[in-house]
């Protein structure tokens, strides 16, 4: 069923480039990005020490796939727009006080940095959300996913270095700060399943 999701995702972008709201966006997230995640844990393999449901550690991987998602749309707002696409929730840019407009001429305010502050605060919690599962995958797999997990947080941190402008500067992580990055995504890797069972 997820890849069958996944192409429907892609099938969306040729008919829509307005989301309503956070529901219908949600939706979005969930068939190009959480399908990736349903789809990697079978790869990845579940620890045999884990103690977690497999219900659980998919959750995991659909938030981050989610967190990854939400993170590519946060950083792209400008490019998206540029295109004429808009992937964020309308209503919710309503009640900031930001039109369409807004967007497309592509100026920062308090009401955007107060708007994309909330936006933020979302995806940090699905990342949240994510970690909880990473630990419960097989012991090869753990590496690369945290890297993974934890260099694109930091695109949510280089966007707020950028003072919410991501409309006309695209947030990256340098290459320093990503091989920096590397040994504490090997260290968290190294906690085991029943190692972490203990400690929550």
């Amino acid at each position: 069923q997820p890849f069958r999701d996944m192409i429907e995702g892609m099938r969306m972008d040729l008919r829509k480039s307005r989301y309503r709201t956070f529901d219908e966006l949600y939706l979005y997230c969930y068939y190009v990005a959480g399908t990736v995640g349903l789809m990697s844990v079978p790869v990845m393999g579940i620890a045999p020490d884990s103690s977690a449901s497999t219900e659980s550690v998919y959750h995991a991987a659909l938030s981050l796939g989610l967190a990854n998602q939400l993170t590519n749309i946060l950083r792209d707002v400008g490019e998206d727009a540029s295109r004429g696409r808009i992937y964020l929730p309308l209503d919710e840019l309503a009640q900031a006080g930001i039109s369409e407009e807004d967007i497309f001429a592509g100026k920062v305010t308090d009401r955007w940095r107060y708007f994309m502050k909330k936006q933020i605060q979302r995806a940090r919690k699905f990342f949240d959300e994510a970690e909880n599962g990473v630990t419960q995958l097989d012991s090869a797999s753990r590496w690369p996913v945290w890297a993974s997990l934890l260099l694109y947080r930091q695109i949510l941190d280089e966007i707020e270095a950028n003072d919410y402008n991501n409309f006309t500067k695209r947030a990256y992580v340098g290459k320093p700060k990503k091989i920096l990055s590397l040994p504490l995504a090997y260290a968290k890797s190294l906690v085991s399943p029943s190692a972490s069972a203990k400690s929550s």
